[in-house]
């Protein structure tokens, strides 16, 4: 009997995980899908990092890219911008690298010293997905630490945005300072008052108005530093003519200070200091807790972000690298295959096809002949081409754009829940206390109408309220987050709660840049089948490789005279075979030619069709949009391209939706503004440039990115482009978040109401005080915690 042995080949690359398609690479019994994945592999057995493997796996990322041009890299002016520290001997620099994505990573890139002795230390920051390196500089070049991280599939994301380094940054150190305070003193406070609390022995009470004049020292910063924000957002707002929650809280704290106060110093009580100190101390809390967004991601980034930050310059037939900022008219640039064109320039030599998407909305690229206009921010792609720049980098189109009074930062008018009820319980609290003081001194009882009087000002201050609409919220926020819904910061989640109406852009936003699908019109045979795929075997333009997974073509034919001319296609010979495979003006196609990624066959003259490359739907387009109509959400579309799949989307939108083409970004603008009109309360979901001002003027602004860290225009969230799917339940999860902050209104007012029945008889105790408050307090957290929780677990997002 014969034994049949057979070589089991993994599906997938043991570096990057990605599917083994086509060429298959193989080391030491490890599958890889290129031959990046495999150097990478080799570069770290050879250094002796095999661990990177050990804590994920297929912990890599592909290699299989195109190569990245590093010379600007060696100009000085460029790199002391970049760096943050250097000196003669050491340079420090902090890379933002988007692969970074699991704790190999981590790992790895905090080895770095042992893939090159020149560098001293690197230090992982994981949420903001950056790395500080900091390395000698007679022992490696930056532009050699970069390619070197490169070459490990950790390329660091470099652009004009890093030169121009602005952005706000959020400084909680105050805060933090001023909880630190409260919290020293609510604990020495508090343990202060335990023998009052628990009835002082003879030792105790010779020490009694020691204790108490400690707890109102205790109290003093509390109320001078701790809270003065409360006192001046108090101010503000009744000098402004409106009542905000801040108002109730100072009213709160100031009467709990002035009784503590009069009672410590007549010797009349031991005074409410360490209830002072703990409601201080929580609403600060609360207050951080809400100031807490996530800030590796940035929402307020321009044009800066996109661009990168040097361009070839052709002078005097050398290549050199020049600061974009630096560029000037009639500077002859390079710019190759998926690159920016970074200013107005004139075409003067190459085959231009340019991607303007990012500035239109129209995901066809567009040609562009010899001595013609070619707008910033267009991608080329194809071969390199010369330009001449015609405008200065500001001056350019897409600056200008940019800077438009459409794209200007729109006041969004939102009255949130705590905001709407604040107006009236202040007033409900002040009637409440004077009534109470009034019929005391109607029975002519002056010490107890006091007593009332600040007893409901102390029980009724809104601490629970205050707290529970911070941590809800952010609890909120966390769930968000872990599910790749970035939201802004905690009020923005009430207006998502609030939308009405939801409008779609096109390119980019319920279409994937990431999934395309190929079609081809017209027809081939068998044979022509392979040698088509024989002959796109040998180009590694992306269509070419696209068109090779598509026909799926096993066989291998033996072709011969092989020609590949950049930008314009492939032409080669088998047997009686004469083939030309690429664009119309390539392969002498006569009629009309398609716009956009299309790829033309002529075999032995005869035009046989064309493939055609289309951005895919995002997986569960149907659904969302059947689920958001099913939840009653006026569902419209708006979108810069054209109606060549108009057709398709009205099968997917309902027949009440308004689906609009070939819309400018002042036609979108306005249209969102007279949906507005009609009061409707509108979430706009973009992506590109031209997308900016509806996302900003939207009540509710969704930037739907495959790249959340990549440009973003200014928006209320970003969507990372694989959870599209989870949208109806990211929009039912903010409406349970409301509830749960009405539900935690509702015990925060029963405790009110039990503290008030008996703060009204001038009767309530230090003791009383002490205890009621910081059980509502914890339980308006707790409650909020596990409810926002519980709600997350039936949206299916935990």
């Amino acid at each position: 009997m014969a034994t049949h042995n057979s070589l089991e080949i993994a599906t997938s690359c043991y570096h990057c995980g990605d599917a083994v398609t086509g060429t298959t690479y193989f080391l030491e019994d490890r599958t890889f899908c290129c031959l990046g994945c495999q150097t990478v592999y080799q570069v770290l057995e050879e250094n002796n990092l095999q661990s990177y493997y050990k804590y994920n796996a297929h912990p890599g990322k592909s290699k299989n890219a195109n190569q990245t041009d590093l010379s600007y890299l060696e100009e000085p002016n460029i790199v002391a911008k970049i760096v943050d520290y250097q000196d003669p001997e050491i340079t420090v620099i902090t890379f933002y690298i988007p692969v970074i994505h699991c704790s190999s990573c981590i790992w790895l890139l905090e080895h770095l010293y042992k893939l090159d002795s020149a560098i001293t230390s690197s230090q992982v920051d994981f949420m903001k997905k950056q790395a500080n390196i900091t390395f000698k500089n007679q022992g490696i070049s930056l532009r050699k630490l970069v390619q070197l991280l490169i070459n490990i599939g950790y390329e660091p994301k470099i652009t004009l945005q890093d030169v121009v380094k602005e952005g706000k940054k959020i400084n909680h150190g105050g805060l933090l300072r001023k909880i630190t305070v409260a919290g020293f003193c609510f604990g020495n406070s508090m343990m202060i008052s335990f023998p009052d609390y628990f009835g002082m022995g003879a030792f105790e009470r010779e020490y009694a108005s020691f204790f108490g004049y400690m707890n109102l020292i205790f109290g003093i910063p509390v109320l001078l530093y701790s809270a003065s924000d409360y006192f001046k957002s108090a101010w503000y707002s009744l000098k402004q003519k409106r009542l905000n929650l801040d108002v109730p809280l100072a009213l709160g704290i100031l009467v709990l200070f002035v009784r503590s106060a009069y009672e410590i110093l007549t010797q009349t009580g031991a005074g409410f200091i360490d209830t002072l100190c703990s409601l201080v101390f929580f609403i600060l809390i609360g207050k951080w807790v809400q100031q807490r967004t996530y800030y590796h991601i940035s929402f307020e980034r321009d044009y800066r972000s996109y661009f990168p930050v040097a361009v070839t310059v052709l002078q005097n037939k050398v290549d050199q690298p020049k600061q974009i900022s630096d560029l000037q008219v009639g500077d002859r640039i390079l710019v190759r295959n998926n690159e920016i064109i970074p200013a107005d320039s004139i075409l003067l030599k190459g085959n231009a096809s340019v991607d303007f998407s990012f500035v239109t909305g129209e995901s066809k690229p567009v040609d562009k002949t010899l001595g013609e206009l070619v707008y910033a921010g267009g991608r080329q792609i194809g071969g390199a081409i010369e330009l001449e720049v015609v405008k200065p980098v500001l001056q350019s189109y897409l600056t200008r754009l940019w800077n438009n009074e459409a794209f200007k930062s729109y006041e969004k008018k939102f009255e949130t829940f705590v905001e709407f009820i604040s107006k009236y319980f202040t007033v409900a609290l002040i009637s409440i206390a004077l009534i109470a003081a009034l019929f005391w001194i109607l029975g002519e009882n002056a010490d107890r109408a006091w007593g009332a009087f600040t007893a409901v000002l102390i029980i009724a201050c809104p601490c629970a309220l205050a707290l529970s609409s911070p941590f809800t919220l952010s609890a909120a926020l966390s769930i968000f987050d872990r599910n790749k819904l970035y939201v802004k910061n905690t009020s923005a989640i009430e207006q998502m709660a609030a939308i009405d109406t939801v409008v779609f852009d096109k390119t980019g936003t319920i279409s994937s840049p990431r999934s395309s699908s190929m079609c081809f019109d017209g027809e081939l045979t068998k044979m022509e089948r392979q040698i088509v795929s024989s002959i796109c075997r040998n180009s590694s333009h992306p269509l070419s490789r696209e068109i090779v997974k598509w026909l799926d073509e096993d066989h291998i034919l033996p072709i011969e005279q092989y020609t590949e001319i950049v930008g314009g296609g492939q032409e080669a010979v088998y047997q009686d075979y004469i083939v030309r495979i690429g664009s119309a003006g390539f392969v002498k196609y006569s009629g009309t030619a398609n716009a956009g990624s299309v790829v033309y066959v002529n075999i032995n003259g005869q035009i046989k069709g064309c493939f055609e490359l289309e951005q895919s739907w995002r997986i569960g387009l149907s659904d969302v949009v059947s689920e958001l109509r099913n939840k009653t959400y006026d569902l419209h579309l708006i979108s810069g391209d054209n109606e060549r799949r108009a057709d398709t989307l009205r099968l997917i939108f309902p027949q009440q939706a308004r689906l609009l083409f070939n819309q400018t970004p002042t036609d979108k603008l306005t249209r969102i503004k007279a949906w507005q009109k009609e009061g409707k309360s509108v979430c706009m979901l973009g992506d590109g440039l031209n997308d900016a001002g509806a996302l900003r003027i939207a009540n509710f602004g969704i930037a739907v990115s495959d790249d959340i860290n990549n440009f973003s225009p200014g928006c209320d969230a970003i969507l990372d482009g694989e959870r599209f799917d989870k949208l109806p339940q990211f929009f039912g999860f903010a409406k349970d978040a409301v509830k749960v902050i009405k539900m935690s209104f509702t015990i925060s007012i029963s405790y009110n109401v039990i503290g008030l029945s008996f703060a009204v008889q001038g009767t309530m105790s230090p003791l009383f005080a002490a205890i009621l408050m910081p059980v509502s307090t914890v339980t308006i957290i707790s409650f909020t915690s596990l409810m926002t929780r519980w709600y997350a677990k039936r949206r299916r997002l935990v």
